[in-house]
């Protein structure tokens, strides 16, 4: 009797953990799917590396405001500047993967890992992707003051003046940086780098005088353009922009083979459920297909995009290639 009894409370017990198991396994995705459901339930973070008044920090806060309306809870704009923004990016990564702390970068993130062999973090490995949010050619801009009106114009200036002419840039390594040391390898010509702690204050130099030229995006300078505070050669991309017309391109204007654009993207911390991933790339997407966030980036001569996360992924894994490639022909090093 009692060997009868004891086998049966071992089939009972045996039972009761097979059910508790099976339970389990599926409360589990009903627990995420509960989550992802009620995400977010608490304000926001969107790390900015650039400094405020940069082409980044204009779309960061763009695209929080208009999440801040669709779900109906804050999403915040932190400017962590620093490191051509890899300070910034830092902090995203040692943030919990919840959804609530994300990366706001630019171009500049994938120029990063052929510039520096120290980055305290790998680009690809330690983030996740989420959206590509706009893409956007530069503005090769000047102060009125310097005596030229077209790029051929300034490239014979900088051949006549060899290191006198210098330009700004959001800092070593940013996405304006490149382009300037591009134009000088294409252009042939010998220019000195100033990098400021963000597009912004190397912007507000070149309004003041301070500094010769620099390559500011179009959603950043080309209002200061219209107010006459500078003056625009051309575009970085292969055709003009429909924010400006008039302009040529660099190419079209004398530097042959001349490209270069910036572009905006949202990353989260590479531990970040694939499933919450999705929801916050859906509603990037949502939010730069709304009518007055669309308008607001075409006006500023972007061009809005709104990518999933494997779309964004590939694109990164291009631009990477690409920056090292110019990397290596300008003879850049850290």
């Amino acid at each position: 009797m009692t060997a009868t009894r004891t086998a049966g409370h071992f089939r009972i017990a045996v039972v009761c953990a097979l059910w508790a198991l099976v339970l389990a396994a599926g409360l589990q995705p009903v627990a995420a799917t509960a989550q992802g459901a009620s995400y977010p339930s608490k304000p926001v973070h969107f790390i900015v590396g650039q400094s405020p008044g940069g082409a980044t920090d204009i779309v960061a806060r763009l695209i929080a405001q208009k999440l801040t309306e669709n779900l109906r809870q804050t999403v915040i704009v932190e400017n962590r500047t620093g490191a051509a923004g890899s300070i910034g990016a830092s902090f995203v990564v040692k943030s919990a993967p919840d959804g609530y702390t994300l990366l706001v970068v630019s171009s500049s993130f994938t120029i990063n890992p052929s510039l520096y062999a120290d980055l305290p973090f790998d680009p690809v490995k330690d983030l996740a992707p989420v959206s590509l949010i706009a893409e956007a050619p530069f503005l090769l801009v000047v102060h009125p003051s310097l005596p030229v009106r077209s790029v051929k114009e300034l490239v014979a200036f900088a051949k006549a003046k060899p290191d006198v002419l210098n330009f700004a840039s959001g800092g070593n390594g940013s996405s304006g940086h490149l382009a300037g040391e591009l134009f000088k390898y294409l252009a042939g010509v010998k220019l000195v780098h100033v990098p400021y702690k963000g597009a912004g204050p190397a912007l507000v130099d070149v309004m003041t005088g301070q500094v010769h030229m620099t390559f500011g995006s179009v959603l950043s300078s080309l209002q200061h353009v219209k107010n006459k505070r500078l003056r625009a050669l051309a575009v970085t991309s292969t055709k003009r922009s429909s924010a400006a017309p008039d302009l040529p391109t660099v190419a079209e204007a004398g530097v042959k083979g001349y490209r270069r654009t910036t572009w905006y993207g949202i990353l989260a911390p590479a531990a970040t459920p694939p499933a919450l991933v999705g929801r916050i790339s859906d509603e990037a997407r949502k939010a730069v297909s709304s009518a007055d966030v669309k308008k607001r980036i075409l006006t500023d001569g972007a061009e809005p995009e709104g990518s999933s996360p494997s779309a964004f992924r590939d694109h990164l894994a291009s631009e990477i290639a690409i920056a090292r490639d110019i990397v290596r022909k300008a003879g850049l090093k850290r």
